[in-house]
């Protein structure tokens, strides 16, 4: 995975305003909870919602046959073990979706930055991983429970949409600001050799 760098300030929203909201203005939604222990700036949410999801993603194959051996426990009456099964199947499609909008988003970050911050971001894809680093107490069953029952966060989808939109939004005015190099000066034409003499007779 590429390291993701990107200047937060830059990324900043726009000013605030004191404007009182028109009457007929619609309703705000209210906006998704943060989650849990994940990092409170935008660039480094994503990056947090990255390396949650990989995590899943990784653990796959790991807590499948656990999962297969629960869902057979419990299954539902009238149900096919097959239908629920996919379930999962189709969760593993969707989250790979979603790793490739959260890459993007923080490509794009990292394009519009002024300065890397690279470490940050790395910073938070660990972080984010580290959801899944079970300890030694930690049965298979429960592990497959606790991936069985978690969903990602849903301010994780809606923070990339924004960053990767302000990043796009910002990056020409970087760019614009950036002073072209300028070109190296003419060097003077060599002067002409002299003609030669001529020579007189008999010399």
């Amino acid at each position: 995975m590429p390291v993701f760098a990107f200047a937060l300030a830059l990324l900043a929203a726009g000013p605030a305003t004191d404007a009182a909201p028109a009457a007929d203005a619609p309703a705000v939604a209210e906006e998704a909870p943060w989650p849990v222990g994940a990092p409170r700036d935008d660039y480094e949410l994503v990056a947090w919602c990255y390396g949650a999801l990989r995590g899943y993603v990784d653990l796959h194959d790991q807590v499948m046959p656990e999962v297969t051996r629960i869902e057979s426990a419990f299954h539902r009456p009238g149900a096919k073990l097959s239908d629920d099964l996919k379930v999962y199947a189709d969760q593993q499609k969707q989250a790979r979706i979603d790793l490739k909008k959260f890459e993007a988003a923080l490509n794009a970050a990292e394009k519009a930055s002024a300065r890397p911050i690279n470490a940050v971001g790395a910073e938070a894809v660990v972080k984010g991983r580290g959801l899944w680093n079970a300890g030694p107490d930690v049965t298979k069953a429960r592990l497959a429970q606790e991936w069985m029952s978690w969903t990602l966060p849903a301010r994780c989808t809606s923070t990339a949409q924004s960053l990767e939109a302000r990043a796009k939004l910002m990056s020409p005015a970087l760019k614009a600001n950036v002073e072209e190099p300028q070109a190296p000066a003419d060097k003077p034409a060599a002067p002409a050799d002299p003609a030669p003499k001529a020579e007189g007779p008999g010399v």
